[in-house]
């Protein structure tokens, strides 16, 4: 390895130096803390942990997730009437929604970025149940199912943002931690 490069040990890019805040270029990684030579080791499993909240990627996850959820939940009703996704079906239509919405804040965010499409769906998820629920006419169901159902929307967002991260990084190396 020369001394104008570092090599990422969570993804095995070859980041040129100065680094900036010392992350790798492709994943975010810190690499100058488990850098070889270093004093401290990459505990089990740290190759998926999140450093801190991106309030960027929080933002892009609020576009994403509101974008996805008002085309399909709201928009394909008032292009195709027959698809009129209210109460009980809007609820289960949106919960894929928002796990794609996830899928793809993993798949594009360098760095992990778990928590940010979480919250995301979070703040998008309450208007939505209570647009819903308020809007109901024949497929109704009791308002605490909305909430229920948005938590759930809320944790298939946040396996979807796992396995887009996962896809993004790929496999681990033999005998790296996994």
């Amino acid at each position: 390895m020369s001394t104008d490069s570092v090599i990422c040990s969570a993804c095995g890019f070859k980041n040129s130096l100065p680094l900036a805040k010392d992350r790798c270029v492709s994943c975010g990684f810190l690499v100058t803390e488990h850098a070889p030579g270093s004093t401290r080791s990459l505990a089990p499993g740290g190759r998926y942990d999140q450093s801190r909240f991106s309030p960027i990627w929080f933002l892009i996850a609020i576009g994403i997730s509101s974008v996805l959820t008002a085309a399909i939940v709201m928009g394909i009703p008032m292009v195709a009437p027959p698809f009129d996704f209210e109460g009980y079906a809007g609820m289960m239509v949106a919960i894929p929604v928002w796990f794609v919405g996830g899928l793809l804040v993993g798949l594009i965010s360098p760095g992990k970025t778990f928590a940010e499409p979480a919250v995301a769906t979070f703040l998008v998820a309450i208007p939505t149940a209570f647009l819903l629920f308020r809007y109901q006419t024949v497929k109704t169901m009791p308002g605490f199912m909305y909430g229920l159902m948005a938590a759930l929307g809320v944790l298939f967002a946040l396996i979807g943002a796992y396995a887009g991260e996962r896809l993004q990084m790929g496999p681990p190396e033999k005998g790296a931690p996994s």
